[in-house]
């Protein structure tokens, strides 16, 4: 048994990291101290005026275990490691896990690439970024490739020059192929000193020299020429354009700024490289609630700048963070490099501040308005689907489609909506057994028979509701079902629930004679909905769905029988011979078009079973003929 006062007796006066656990030994909780014992201690003194969000956790701790270290430093990296391993409740934790792109050149080849990376390692290569559109960073290197006319194979030069011909690189005039040896090293690595050039934002030797050229091919009158430099004059006029803010200082730095709400944080970084707005990100920021401005701020930082590869020399901040000393020392260690934060109060930096935190600001409301939106389409929907029928509540719903042509390949659906949005990995699809020709009612008992039942059999199996995730969808049961047609499709889901003494209301989505959702079927009367209305958008959108997932899954099954029907008639092609033609030609017609030495050239095809397929569909006898 852990005793929590005697424990505290014992802590360490050292720095080092503090893990809170509940009774059930997850971790809730992570945090550093300069003081172990003094800051552990402090959780669990009376009327601190720690807030609710805390005192919450507390309540919750039933343990706690700590690593001692020998520094201040050393807490910050291992705590920084223990949150993003545990993501604990009660830590403010960034949302966004993403990797940003750089611009990889790699200078120590002999004839370097420009690359896309989302890695910066220590090695001979010239990085420029992070960027925050990958989509503008690939732009950017097709570019830079088409201007300078720079290879983008793998090849190990010089040592494999010579090795193949040249790729249609060449040919379009987009490499100057130094695979061929048609350039010196030397003279390739001045268009690599050009692009370094261009990517540290000096475009305008490069768009005289285009526009040069773009001269002199018209005076000779070659156009193709002419319209080609034109194109890359304007592409760099466009990334030129791009680069509205600038510092005169040119330094590299990262302008960060908070918004924050009663449940809701985001975060705007600005990133500055070489002087030049390059870009900027916003990140939402989990278990805010009740944290104050400046322990979100510091949050963030730790956990942003110990997942990214680049750091910046300057951190411009909205307000002062805790421990500023101490993540500065840590992000000098990483950067290798001196790393300042500043908290700017007055000029150009203080307004750079301020557009962060407005854009901050702007990103928080519209996500408010768009979480609002969204409400409406689903979980409003939804009550007001509830509202129409008068349930008390609802929020699993399951729909129901049968789909066959003439009787072929009688397929059932099953589709799940939770809170009015599709949970696709509850989708089910059934293959109908015990009915042949088109009977959509016999099909629809057997669905929902066998869900029922399949349900009912997994329900059994619970011992206990964490269990539940072992199991398939079937142990959840709707609190609404929703069959695909009016009174008599409702009918047999009644008939199969009443012999099953499951009581689940079951309405039915009633279409026109143009085949559109005009109301519901429920209790034997038919309810209008306003068009209008989202819950009238969502019965459209369910019935859509059940409908969709049931063609699919029939013409998926409807292919595969016409694939075996044709092949399984020829002599000599059993399972594993027919997988292997339609591994090979993907198609009966590549199969009907193929002549007998290429069918022979197939595996497990002997060449007596290749001269008779070819026989089947060229011969005497064959519907070729």
């Amino acid at each position: 048994m852990f005793d929590i006062q005697e424990e505290l007796k014992k802590l360490p006066n050292c720095p080092g990291v503090y893990i809170m656990r509940d009774e059930t030994d997850n971790i809730i909780y992570v945090g550093k101290a300069v003081n172990l014992h003094s800051r552990v201690r402090s959780y669990f003194r009376k009327n601190i005026g720690r807030g609710p969000q805390i005192d919450k956790m507390v309540s919750l701790i039933s343990r706690f275990e700590y690593i001692i270290t020998d520094s201040e430093l050393e807490a910050l990296v291992l705590e920084n490691n223990l949150i993003k391993e545990n993501s604990p409740k009660y830590n403010t934790l960034l949302k966004d896990d993403k990797t940003y792109p750089y611009i990889k050149v790699t200078l120590g080849e002999a004839y370097p690439r420009v690359l896309f990376s989302r890695q910066m390692k220590k090695d001979r290569s010239r990085y420029f970024g992070p960027y925050t559109s990958a989509a503008g960073v690939k732009d950017t290197i097709d570019l830079i490739n088409k201007l300078y006319q720079l290879r983008t194979c793998s090849k190990n030069l010089p040592k494999e020059c010579g090795s193949d011909r040249a790729c249609l690189n060449y040919h379009i005039k987009q490499c100057v192929a130094p695979c061929q040896g048609n350039i010196s090293e030397e003279e390739y690595r001045g268009r690599i000193k050009k692009a370094l050039d261009f990517l540290n934002g000096s475009y305008q030797d490069t768009l005289k020299e285009l526009e040069q050229k773009m001269l002199e091919a018209s005076e000779r009158l070659a156009f193709e020429d002419a319209i080609r430099y034109r194109d890359l004059y304007n592409s760099v006029k466009q990334i030129a354009s791009r680069q509205k803010i600038t510092d005169s200082d040119g330094e590299d730095k990262d302008i960060i700024a908070l918004a924050a709400d009663e449940q809701d944080a985001v975060v705007q970084v600005f990133f500055i490289r070489d002087g030049k707005l390059i870009g900027r990100e916003h990140f939402y920021m989990m278990h805010v609630s009740g944290t104050p401005r400046g322990q979100i701020l510091l949050d963030f930082v730790k956990q942003f700048y110990a997942g990214t590869p680049f750091i910046p020399r300057e951190l411009m901040l909205q307000e002062r963070i805790e421990d500023m000393e101490v993540i500065e020392q840590w992000l000098t260690k990483r950067k290798g490099g001196r790393v300042y934060i500043k908290v700017p109060r007055i000029g150009t930096k203080e307004k750079l501040v301020e557009l962060a935190a407005k854009n901050a600001m702007l990103v928080l409301s519209q996500d408010k308005e768009r979480i609002k939106r969204e409400e409406g389409r689903t979980i409003g929907a939804v009550k007001e689907i509830a509202g129409l029928l008068g349930l008390p509540n609802v929020s699993r719903m399951e729909a129901y489609d049968i789909s066959n042509i003439s009787g072929f390949a009688n397929v059932g659906s099953m589709v799940v909506f939770e809170k009015g949005k599709p949970k696709r990995s509850d989708y089910r699809k059934f293959r109908i057994k015990t009915v042949s020709g088109p009977d959509d009612y016999a099909c629809m008992r057997e669905v929902l028979t066998r869900r029922f039942l399949h349900g009912m059999d997994e329900q059994k199996k619970l011992e206990d509701k964490e269990m539940e995730k072992e199991f398939g969808s079937f142990t959840k049961f709707p609190d609404l079902l929703l069959m695909d047609g009016g009174k008599g499709q409702v009918n047999i889901a009644l008939q199969v629930l009443s012999e099953l003494h499951l009581d689940i209301p079951v309405c039915g989505m009633v279409k026109d004679d143009n085949h559109n959702t005009r109301g519901l079927y429920y209790n034997n009367q038919e309810i209008g909905i306003d068009r209008g209305c989202e819950g009238f958008k969502l019965i459209t959108r369910i019935q859509d769905e059940a409908h969709r997932f049931a063609i699919e899954y029939h013409r998926s099954l409807r292919s595969k029988a016409q694939v075996k029907s044709v092949l399984d008639e020829i002599p000599g092609v059993g399972p594993s011979r027919r997988k292997a033609l339609m591994r090979r030609f993907k198609s009966i017609d590549e199969v009907k078009n193929a002549d007998v030495a290429t069918l022979a050239g197939v595996d497990e095809i002997p060449e007596s079973v290749a001269e008779g397929i070819y026989e089947f569909f060229h011969g005497e006898g064959s519907s070729e003929k």
